[in-house]
């Protein structure tokens, strides 16, 4: 893992970088993160990633907000002013349209190191990483051609920037996968997903888990085991079939 600072149009994000062993080029995919920060565990999936062979990308989304130390999910989960925090001083800055912004520079990046395969890259997002990861699809769809989204929440919403808006936009295919009792990703949000990527042609698969909310984290209250190595397999199938071809 190497650490960088990708300087985007609002300041300095900083990111980590995983490199496959052997020589590239490789074909890239940028990971966005989960809504708790990065920590080992969010660190852990950059550097697995890489195994598979993938130039990884895993960028501070929370970069306006300052420094942080590593959030404990128990803690913040339990605690009900570490959850105002998050709230207002991590999520107020982390929206759709700032992430956006960010994430040019992030695929410029990536598009300018050499061990990195020209062409399209694949994304994949967890929690809040897993919205970030359907919108990118729909605002860089001459970049990204690869879309993964795990238990992803707010995804078909009222809200002017909801994801799936953006679906007649979306020329990557795209992996969604939910979970169960999941109130920021209910089952009729699920079916407006699918009728919106339906009804725009989006080659796509949307599944459930008989998993909690932030099942792929080891360090969350939710994780499961089973259905976060089912996420791994699903995964690798998306990126290898579009971007080893």
């Amino acid at each position: 893992m190497s650490k960088v600072e990708i300087e985007t149009k609002d300041g300095t994000c900083p990111g980590y970088v995983y490199r496959p062993s052997g020589s590239g080029p490789w074909p890239a995919a940028l990971i966005f993160m989960d809504g708790l920060g990065i920590r080992p565990a969010m660190l852990e999936i950059g550097e697995r990633l890489a195994t598979y062979g993938y130039f990884v990308l895993l960028p501070d989304l929370f970069c306006r907000s300052g420094p942080y130390e590593p959030m404990d999910p128990h803690v913040v989960f339990a605690d009900p002013d570490q959850r105002k925090t998050l709230m207002e001083r991590f999520f107020a800055l982390a929206t759709p349209a700032n992430i956006m912004s960010d994430t040019r520079a992030f695929l410029d990046y990536l598009a300018a190191q050499p061990d990195v395969k020209p062409g399209g890259i694949g994304t994949t997002g967890y929690c809040l990483g897993g919205l970030m990861s359907l919108t990118a699809a729909g605002t860089y769809p001459d970049r990204i051609v690869a879309t993964a989204s795990y238990h992803g929440g707010r995804l078909a919403t009222d809200a002017p920037d909801s994801p799936h808006l953006l679906a007649p936009k979306i020329e990557s295919r795209v992996y969604v996968a939910g979970a169960i009792e999941d109130q920021s990703f209910p089952d009729e949000m699920k079916q407006r997903l699918e009728v919106a990527l339906t009804s725009a042609g989006v080659d796509h698969k949307i599944e459930t888990y008989q998993a909690k909310h932030g099942w792929v984290l080891r360090d969350t209250p939710a994780y499961d085991a089973a259905a976060a190595e089912r996420h791994w397999q699903t995964l690798i199938e998306l990126l290898d079939a579009t971007l080893k071809r």
